[in-house]
């Protein structure tokens, strides 16, 4: 087992796995910018490094500081968390050649799920289903037409190095598709330096089912369950649930054995999700991601598993610990991200927190890292917390949440917790009737908050 662990990382992330380290009893580094001085994973951490200023390419991003605050503290393992550096496999490659274990899965593997085309082709291979679309990039406007009059209209064109719904164009027939195409380049080149771009079928009506996998890198792999991740805005998440209200227990099986499978072939290592949309009884692939999700507790819940212990573990080679058989799962889960922003417009409201009180009682979790009197810097994403609820039921966890939203109160700062109030009390969410549009399309009523 790792002597110390690096958390390349800050926020409620950071916490979340300075808690995990020290209930293996291992020490904590933390890394943090001098906006972030005061962070909570700072004041707990057993070490702490300062690495530059604010903006995250001057310190988050700064691989040569993280280095050198490994060296300067004795750390023998990083973890990533989310964003940043997670998901960047010259990173890992740079760890392993200073001997520095990534606590994530190997760089090969971040690479190929990393690239939207070398990872559709890499899932059709190991046999999970895919959006019908292009075998790889389209070079020519030609050839995208041809490709999406052979699967149909609409179409989505795609980004290969994007994600968070940057790149991303719908044609609904030929005469939008040179504009479609022309919008998406541009936006890939922007946002990722690759303007590659491929077509897939567009699903007018999906839900975003996500499979939570573990593997230990020698060949055995298990699945934890779905998560449906359909409330979305602007292709980011704002709820997250497990058991997902769409599927019955023969899909949930089934989709999952795949994956679980899909995974052991091809040797993964440490957690990772497999993202799907589902319509019409069918499940599509349209990304992996090769690190820890934020809404991973939804499945820390209904199954009891810790699951960034489990990336400790299998990152220093002991393995799984567990068996597909011996993984239970229990009860309802929902999670709520609990953002600095106003519920109306979702403009950003960093500030500080004159009075914090998050809510507690049996089934209730709260992964934060503020706490009242702490500011909230306007250099990164503007989640305060998330707030989590588990079950035995989803009716019992609906009121649950409901409880906990009316005791939550986050003062000093506009929180989206008024959304979350809405939501729980709206009918098609009580029915488990909603797909990726439905939160847009519910915005633009213009609901009123309180």
């Amino acid at each position: 087992m790792f002597n110390k662990i690096l958390i390349a990382n800050r926020g409620e992330i950071a916490l979340r796995v300075l808690r995990a380290a020290k209930e293996l009893g291992i020490e904590t580094v933390a890394v943090h910018s001098t906006a972030d001085a005061n962070a909570m994973h700072v004041r707990l951490a057993d070490e702490s490094v300062c690495i530059g200023p604010p903006p995250a390419r001057d310190s988050y991003l700064k691989i040569p500081e993280i280095l050198a605050a490994c060296e300067i503290t004795g750390a023998d393992a990083i973890h990533p968390g989310y964003g940043f550096l997670s998901e960047n496999a010259r990173f890992a490659e740079i760890l392993a050649a200073h001997n520095i274990a990534f606590i994530g899965p190997s760089a090969q593997h971040i690479r190929i799920m990393g690239d939207k085309i070398e990872a559709k082709a890499t899932a059709r291979r190991l046999g999970i289903p895919v959006v019908p679309g292009s075998e790889g990039a389209v070079t020519t406007d030609e050839d995208a037409m041809r490709i999406s009059a052979e699967i149909g209209y609409p179409v989505l064109v795609k980004a290969a190095a994007g994600g968070g719904g940057r790149g991303m164009r719908v044609a609904h027939d030929e005469t939008e598709m040179s504009a479609a195409l022309s919008a998406a380049r541009t936006e890939a080149k922007n946002a990722f330096g690759d303007d590659s771009v491929y077509i897939e079928k567009y699903l007018s009506k999906p839900r975003h089912i996500e499979i939570q996998i573990l593997g230990d890198g020698k060949g055995n792999a298990v699945h934890l369950g779905e998560r449906d991740c359909s409330l979305q805005r602007r292709h980011q998440k704002v709820w997250e649930e497990a058991n997902s209200p769409a599927l019955n227990q023969e899909q949930r099986d089934r989709i999952g054995m795949i994956c679980a499978n899909a995974m052991a072939d091809l040797g993964y290592s440490g957690v990772g999700t497999i993202e799907f949309l589902y319509e019409d009884g069918e499940f599509y692939f349209i990304e992996m991601n090769t690190r820890l999700q934020v809404e991973h507790p939804v499945t820390e819940m209904i199954t009891g598993i810790d699951l960034v212990n489990e990336q400790i573990k299998v990152a220093s080679g002991a393995g799984l610990t567990f068996r597909q058989e011996d993984i239970v799962f229990n009860g309802h889960a929902i999670e709520c991200r609990i953002n600095a922003e106003n519920p109306s417009t979702f403009a950003p409201s960093p500030g500080r927190i004159s009075y914090y009180h998050p809510p507690g009682g049996l089934g209730v979790r709260v992964d934060s890292g503020v706490y009242q009197g702490y500011t909230i810097p306007p250099h990164y994403d503007s989640l305060i917390g998330k707030l989590i609820v588990h079950g035995r039921n989803r009716v019992e966890c609906l009121m649950r949440l409901r409880r906990c939203l009316d005791e939550f109160v986050i003062d000093g700062i506009e929180s989206t917790i008024p959304l979350f109030k809405n939501l729980v009390d709206n009918q098609d969410i009580a029915n488990g009737v909603y797909d990726i549009h439905w939160l847009e399309k519910y915005l633009a009523t213009g609901p009123v908050f309180e």
